[in-house]
């Protein structure tokens, strides 16, 4: 269970982890190792793991890391990587009382992984896949140079986010391979021949006619355009992958940059509810049962930190524990359905549910609010989690209102109370991580091989000097002109880059028509 470990901790480590499952957490085998601050700010800038591609924007993040922790302006207290077995790091100043609340919020982090449904079809061996990425990324290193490959992954990184997250979920209907009906009729691959038995098949399928169909085919193909997608793609990077006039290297670099992209997608999906369902059960269990008279100051003074929140930011372990707190509560008192939904009197629903228990169970006594939580950690996201679950009663108890700087007084003040706004906004920041909406529609844009890109406008607005330096990063892989549609100030604007020059016109009709339409 623990590595480089001292013995008072490897004992916390097993004792939080009985009463964790006790509690009914259910986790992958969890390894923890005990390192200094430079170890964990080195991990923490390879995104959690110990080996990653070369690449300068790592030795960035370090750098940030390292003077952040030295100006005490932050601290990393623990690190979790999604895999099987699990990864966790602790910081070895610590206090005893810190490694123990860490140790429970881990454990709830690992029980998240293993069983929410938007984790199912992640890499559980992704440490072992980054050592591998590493290793493929220094082969094309010494094969073309240090500079050429990094100028490339800067190139796939500026568009790691054209991913469709939701993609690994989709079940197609079967359908029939597109020769199956030209093999009944005696067509393969293009090619028409007759039924016969071998001796005379040279005879009724002379090799001259096969032959001359071939060049005839081959032609054809020739002559075609540019496969475009069947239906607007979402998934940008697979249809440049499989498109792109790439080297086999970079196809293999984009490769690399999309599983990666994959696997770090459903962490931007559940921030909210993962780190509210961690921070509720390290505080289950260290108020339960781990915390010592001695160590109480210390650790809620940590555990407020970890929670605090000021108006206009929206901090994720606060939002995710109260929300969780608060279904819980509903569900124990009976606070939800038809019933309680159409009830208007105020005085009603005051007292609703005061003759119930709301309190959570204790061991091996299950309350109807502690198995909703559970459901709900089982098959929400950050997004569904809002929009089911978030309340006009939750919004006023815990200030989650609009709130500008006035500069009169210098104080931040609320400019909307409007329920429906506020979640409106809150889900529209929390879609696709707040970024917009960006499909292929073409990839033979007026029959010049051009890419034509268009933006579904969610709620998102596009950010102009953004969307223009992606399209040149993205003409740097396609190798033509490509177009980005978006709507700006509700008139549709077209976007372009040539290899030379940006420029932008508003969409007439004069301009040709791209093959779908978003």
């Amino acid at each position: 269970m623990s590595t480089r470990l001292p013995k008072e901790i490897a004992e916390q480590v097993v004792t939080i982890a009985e009463l964790a499952r006790e509690e009914g957490l259910d986790f992958f085998q969890t390894i923890f190792e005990l390192l200094d601050a430079d170890q964990i700010n080195q991990i923490a800038a390879y995104g959690g793991f110990p080996q990653r591609y070369p690449h300068w924007r790592f030795g960035m993040e370090y750098e940030r890391l390292r003077k952040s922790h030295s100006y005490g302006l932050s601290r990393i207290y623990e690190m979790v990587i999604n895999n099987d077995p699990c990864y966790a790091y602790l910081l070895n100043d610590n206090a005893m009382v810190d490694h123990k609340t860490v140790i429970a919020h881990v454990y709830a982090h690992c029980d998240f992984f293993k069983n929410n449904i938007w984790f199912q079809h992640t890499n559980r061996k992704m440490m072992d896949e980054m050592a591998n990425h590493a290793t493929r990324v220094r082969r094309y290193i010494d094969r073309h140079g240090f500079e050429e490959v990094e100028r490339f992954i800067d190139v796939c990184l500026s568009i790691e986010d054209l991913i469709d997250p939701y993609s690994p979920f989709m079940r197609r209907t079967p359908m029939e391979h597109p020769h199956t009906a030209d093999r009944q009729r005696g067509v393969e691959n293009g090619i028409t021949r007759y039924p016969a038995k071998g001796y005379m098949d040279r005879f009724i399928n002379p090799p001259e006619t096969i032959q001359a169909q071939r060049k005839k085919l081959h032609a054809e193909k020739a002559r075609e355009r540019r496969v475009e997608p069947v239906k607007p793609l979402r998934d940008v990077l697979l249809y440049m992958i499989e498109n792109a006039p790439l080297e086999d290297w970079q196809a293999d670099v984009l490769a690399i940059i999309r599983e990666e992209a994959y696997y770090y997608a459903p962490q931007g999906q559940t921030k909210i509810m993962n780190e509210g369902w961690a921070t509720y059960w390290h505080s289950h269990l260290m108020t339960r049962y781990c915390l010592r008279d001695d160590e109480l100051i210390t650790y809620c003074d940590h555990h407020s930190g970890t929670v605090a929140s000021a108006p206009g930011r929206l901090n994720p372990y606060k939002i995710g524990l109260e929300l969780l707190r608060d279904i819980e509560y509903r569900w124990n008192t009976g606070r939800y359905g038809k019933e309680w939904e159409e009830l208007d009197d105020v005085e009603k629903r005051r007292n609703w549910g005061k003759d119930k228990n709301p309190m959570p169970r204790v061991k091996g006594k299950e309350s109807p609010g502690r198995e909703k939580i559970f459901q709900v950690r089982k098959i929400h996201n950050d997004v569904t989690f809002i929009d089911e679950f978030l309340t006009p009663e939750f919004v006023d108890r815990h200030n989650l209102y609009h709130y500008r700087y006035d500069p009169t007084t210098g104080r931040m003040v609320v400019v909307n109370r409007d329920f429906d706004k506020i979640k409106r906004q809150l889900l529209f920041s929390l879609s696709n991580h707040g970024r917009p909406y960006i499909y292929v529609v073409d990839g033979n844009y007026a029959n010049r091989g051009e890419l034509y890109l268009a933006h579904k406008h969610n709620g998102v607005d596009l950010q102009i000097k953004y969307a223009v330096e992606t399209l040149k990063n993205l003409h740097k892989i396609w190798g033509r002109p490509v177009h980005l549609q978006a709507r700006i100030d509700d008139e549709m604007v077209l976007f372009s880059y040539d290899g030379h020059q940006s420029n932008q016109q508003t969409i007439t009709e004069d301009l040709p028509k791209p093959a779908h339409d978003v």
